[in-house]
């Protein structure tokens, strides 16, 4: 009987003696590589969107995940693209910023992916002085002979990257890939409070969702156009109100959220509140509302004011 108990004592006094790790991991790459599936699998939560379109992800997301010995700090970033208007000047920016902080950084290709669509960028990557993990993410959609192909492929052109063929999807090697940044952190006390699981505020899922939706039901330009802003986000003890504006930079874009007689807004809505629930964990009342904001995504202070500029 006495085993047991000695197990456990000797792994506590261990745990004990052990060093504290603490670090940033900054995932980049391509627009819809799994950036955003990998880290919400890292953290247990969905703290990133996730839809099949360019662009679902526009901030940079910390997602916190803690353990007795460390704390590992991911952030998701946007997709690599080249700009068009300011928004996505903006966007660029956070990924930049990540390369400055980074303690490990994480470099997400998709099987079939030839180049990073920045040079500049990649230069960072393979002259990086931190470790650098090259994840060729869903393998679930090849077979052995293109996989073999894809990692002579990028072990010759990011030699300084260990390579790791993942399904962030299926959940195939992502524990291997986690354990390994873990051995990679650097010793240091904790940046956050143990029991914080991400720097954004609850408003800022609220967007998110929302958000989310907006790019699955509506196609062209509309759901890059729109922004949301949470206006009010009462918490109640068995309920949360909340009132949402719906930005859009037209007013035929209005029109198009709104849908016929309101139908595709309620839509959007209805979806919203049923994960806004389970986010929560408690019942959900959501106003959500349309108003015209033109050339939000070319005006310094809006977006500023929603958070895309320091």
């Amino acid at each position: 009987m006495w085993l047991p108990q000695l197990l456990l004592f000797l792994q506590k006094e261990i745990s004990s003696k052990m060093a504290h790790k603490a670090g940033f991991v900054n995932i980049i790459g391509n627009p819809n590589v799994g950036k955003s599936t990998l880290m919400n699998a890292f953290v247990g939560e969905k703290l990133s969107i996730i839809t099949s379109k360019a662009q679902t992800t526009r901030h940079r997301i910390l997602g916190i995940v803690n353990g007795e010995d460390f704390q590992m700090i991911l952030s998701d970033t946007p997709g690599i693209i080249k700009p068009a208007y300011q928004l996505q000047e903006s966007m660029m920016s956070f990924v930049k910023s990540a390369f400055e902080d980074a303690d490990v950084l994480i470099y997400m290709v998709e099987i079939g992916e030839q180049e990073l669509k920045d040079e500049a960028f990649f230069d960072q990557i393979i002259q990086a002085k931190i470790p650098v993990l090259l994840l060729l993410n869903k393998i679930d959609k090849s077979n052995q002979e293109e996989l073999e192909s894809q990692v002579a492929l990028w072990t010759e052109k990011v030699p300084n990257a260990e390579i790791f063929p993942i399904s962030a999807l299926e959940g195939f090697n992502v524990a291997e890939v986690f354990n390994r940044i873990i051995e990679l952190l650097p010793e240091a006390p904790p940046f956050y409070p143990k029991d914080t699981l991400t720097d954004k505020p609850e408003r800022f899922f609220v967007n998110e969702i929302i958000r989310e939706k907006i790019l699955m039901h509506y196609k062209k330009e509309i759901p890059y156009s729109v922004e949301i802003d949470t206006q009010e986000f009462f918490e109640e003890e068995k309920i949360i109100r909340m009132r949402s504006v719906i930005m859009v930079e037209r007013d035929t874009q209005k029109g198009i959220i709104i849908g016929h007689k309101g139908a595709a807004l309620k839509r959007v809505g209805v979806e919203a509140r049923k994960d806004l629930e389970k986010f929560f964990g408690k019942q959900v009342h959501l106003e959500l509302y349309v108003k015209v904001n033109k050339n939000w995504r070319s005006d310094q202070r809006q977006l500023k004011r929603f958070g895309y500029n320091d």
